[in-house]
């Protein structure tokens, strides 16, 4: 078979920061990127809220916590919210957590990626509906290091966050994943993209995690 990030067109959707709260996130990205993120809203039945901002190339930022004027959810709180261990690093900062990819096939891109995603759950907000794929336990494959899939339901050309948002200042120029070789192999067909670069642990002295390098008004930065 193809490599599936080819025969599926997978190809990056947004990058993912988690913080205890989305006024602490704001504040605390606001400061780094020298600009505001604008609003986003409420995931009903899945207990957060999130505030966006466009990267460009087809790209965004996700900022997302827990909402507390929603009920605690049945089910656990996406990309691993709920985990003890991501709250702790979470009451120190906001936290680079995790990366989502899109496909317009995403059950079959799902079937073949080499790891399993979680099952397919449809969500909408608004004039968006989309597919995207979560685990039982809200936590990401490989600790975070491989990606969700979504599937966007509308026209990606007018409505995704990325064509919608207003012009950020802000691109990425780097989202670096360090990870170890073996779930290396699985995403050898994101390098695709320009921006991506996998790197194994201790290379250039980094750790296995996520860090992503932006263009701002106040300069590059780094967030992980």
């Amino acid at each position: 078979m193809n490599n599936p990030w080819d025969a599926f067109g997978i190809e990056l959707d947004h990058l993912v920061v988690a913080a205890a709260s989305l006024e602490e996130g704001s504040q605390w990205l606001q400061e780094r990127l020298g600009v505001p993120l604008q609003p986003g809203g409420r995931h009903a039945g899945w207990g957060t809220h999130n505030r966006l901002l466009q990267l460009g190339a087809g790209t965004y930022l996700e900022l997302i916590a827990p909402d507390p004027e929603q009920p605690a959810p049945i089910g656990a709180r996406p990309f691993g919210l709920d985990s003890p261990e991501l709250r702790a690093l979470l009451a120190e900062r906001p936290r680079l957590v995790h990366f989502v990819v899109r496909t317009a096939r995403l059950q079959d891109a799902a079937n073949a990626i080499g790891y399993d995603p979680g099952p397919v759950m449809r969500m909408s907000r608004g004039a968006l509906s989309w597919q995207i794929t979560v685990p039982p336990d809200g936590r990401p494959a490989g600790g975070g290091l491989l990606p969700t899939l979504i599937q966007w339901d509308v026209d990606i050309e007018a409505l995704h966050p990325s064509r919608v948002l207003n012009a950020s200042g802000v691109h990425l120029v780097e989202l670096r994943i360090t990870l170890p070789g073996d779930l290396r192999l699985l995403l050898s067909g994101l390098e695709r993209d320009p921006r991506v670069r996998l790197a194994s642990p201790g290379e250039d002295g980094a750790r296995i995690g996520l860090s992503a390098s932006l263009s701002t008004p106040l300069g590059r930065v780094r967030i992980d």
